[in-house]
């Protein structure tokens, strides 16, 4: 039996390190097709300012990919160190994507990411456009692969369990990959990328705007910042919608914790938009609802209804029964592999496998569970309601707040005035920390909705940890928290640097020069 605080801290520090690495990755996804853009215009033109443009904006960008690979790779340790079942169990099927993703798109950005460092010198305008656009697709395909991979845990499909491997084993590449839940996070996840980029590449501009600093390239990278964000922010809230009603067909329990539905009611079913969820009383305290809203938004219709937290408990409760006859054949298939009786048993009952395996954590012995285990095994089930509520609230509303942002900036930067809207530019500096904060609370609705499982349906979380010593977690989990702590002031401080220092003004004039200029011609006019 795992200790349950060592399982804790095996969850805390992984969050913790994901959580750290994922402040680096949408900017890397945006940006990589963000300079793309910027060196296109480049080369149709043939005007130097974007190719300064492009210059300035890929330095940000290498140091932000730098810091990523480093804070990424680690992450790809953990598994086998703090997550030996799990990897031991899911190991053919989460191997496969990931594979891929080293062979496919990280050879591919890391070799390509050199050249486009160090060849503007050194290749032709459209050779070095197509590095660039290489390096984009190589940061876009690692993170299809990788989110193909997480899929799999969100929804499982392609695969099967061998009870005498007593392992997970691929059996359909292609349904692994086609994976419904897949193709909807990763164009979800990579349109949020650029939303990132857009507000990143916006927000210093206008940044430069206010100190009318290098003004010729920060006016012409805050309009396409502003047409690239709109499309943008348009896009990840229509295909967030999208992933929300695939995600609610594939995890119900993490949809009831989304919209804090304790109580099945009729349609249409009122949105609640703010609540205070109690998972002790199974209540919402200080409820402000939206009547009818849930059922359009969920089901796109007034009479659908989406199941509430006592229904999806009540069929757990069902499928645990249902499951404790597949734990107890595998514990006799695990002695005897050849038991004919043992399998047929499993056979019959394999479906619900992983929910026999939920009420393990009470009952060693599955065949002595008691309903109160069998009941504690079901509320187990559904996820920490008010953390994912929350978190869902906090992402949708910071979505909407950028998509009004990026509509005011194209409007003002379309009429050319935009440098006399000083408000609206300590606002875009005021956002920069926005899409990195959405980003963060979108993951933790998509991991946090998923438990208590490892794999949803399959493998839950208490089994999938380590039997490390606490004293071991805890001593990794400070060494790891020290470590990334460090990355982030050495990304804060070379990104500042980079950013004070600024472009080489080699194509245009200094601003500061200006001025002084226009006072001397008419003197002389004088």
């Amino acid at each position: 039996m795992h200790d349950p605080s060592v399982v804790d801290l095996s969850r805390l520090q992984f969050a913790l390190t994901a959580l750290y690495h994922y402040l680096f990755v949408p900017l890397t996804l945006g940006m990589s097709f963000m300079l793309a853009a910027m060196e296109t215009v480049y080369v149709v033109s043939g005007k130097a300012i974007y190719k300064q443009i492009a210059q300035f904006w890929s330095k940000l960008f290498l140091i932000n990919f730098a810091l990523g690979v480093a804070t990424g790779l680690t992450m790809e340790f953990e598994f086998g160190t703090n997550w030996s079942f799990y990897s031991s169990f899911m190991g053919d099927i989460f191997g496969t994507p990931l594979a891929i993703e080293g062979l496919m798109a990280f050879f591919l950005e890391s070799t390509f990411v050199g050249l486009m460092a160090f060849g503007w010198d050194r290749l032709k305008r459209g050779q070095h456009l197509a590095v660039t656009f290489l390096v984009a697709l190589g940061s876009n395909l690692s993170a299809l692969w990788i989110l193909i991979a997480n899929s799999f845990m969100q929804n499982p499909e392609g695969a099967h369990f061998n009870p005498v491997t007593l392992r997970m084993e691929l059996t359909s590449l292609p349904d692994l990959i086609f994976n419904h839940d897949a193709q909807a996070k990763f164009v979800h996840t990579s349109i949020a990328g650029y939303v990132t980029a857009a507000i990143f590449v916006a927000g210093v501009s206008a940044w430069y705007l206010l100190k009318n600093r290098h003004v010729e390239l920060a006016r012409r990278s805050f309009r396409m910042a502003a047409l690239f964000g709109v499309l943008a922010t348009a896009g990840v809230i229509t295909l967030g919608d999208a992933l929300g009603f695939i995600g609610g067909q594939a995890q119900p329990t993490k949809l009831a914790a989304m919209e804090g539905l304790w109580k099945t009611e009729q349609a249409p079913m009122p949105f609640n938009a703010i609540a205070f969820p109690s998972q002790k009383d199974h209540v919402n305290y200080g409820v402000i609802q939206v009547p009818y809203a849930l059922s359009l938004l969920v089901t796109h219709s007034l009479d659908g209804t989406v199941p509430a937290i006592d229904e999806l408990e009540r069929t757990a409760a069902e499928r645990i029964r249902n499951g404790i006859p597949a734990v107890s054949a595998l514990q006799v298939l695990s002695a005897k592999p050849g038991d004919a009786d043992a399998l047929a048993q499993f056979q019959a009952h394999e479906k619900d496998l992983g929910y026999g395996f939920l009420v393990q954590r009470y009952a060693p012995d599955v065949t002595k569970a008691t309903e109160a285990d069998i009941a504690a095994a079901s509320r187990d089930t559904i996820p920490q309601v008010a953390p994912v509520f929350w978190s869902f609230r906090a992402m949708v509303v910071l979505g909407l707040c950028m998509l009004a942002f990026f509509v005011l900036a194209l409007i003002y930067t379309m009429r050319n005035n935009v440098e006399r809207q000083r408000w609206l530019l300590k606002i875009a500096v005021c956002m920069i920390p926005v899409p990195f904060i959405a980003n963060e609370t979108g993951w933790l609705v998509a991991e946090l909705g998923r438990q208590p499982w490892t794999v949803y349906g399959v493998l839950p979380t208490w089994m999938s940890a380590s039997t490390h010593s606490l004293g071991y977690m805890i001593f990794s989990l400070i060494g790891f928290v020290s470590l990334y702590t460090v990355f982030i002031v050495i990304e804060m401080y070379l990104m500042v640097r980079t950013i004070r220092r600024g472009p080489d003004d080699e194509h245009a004039p200094s601003p500061s020069i200006e001025p002084q200029a226009a006072r001397l011609a008419g003197q002389a006019e004088g």
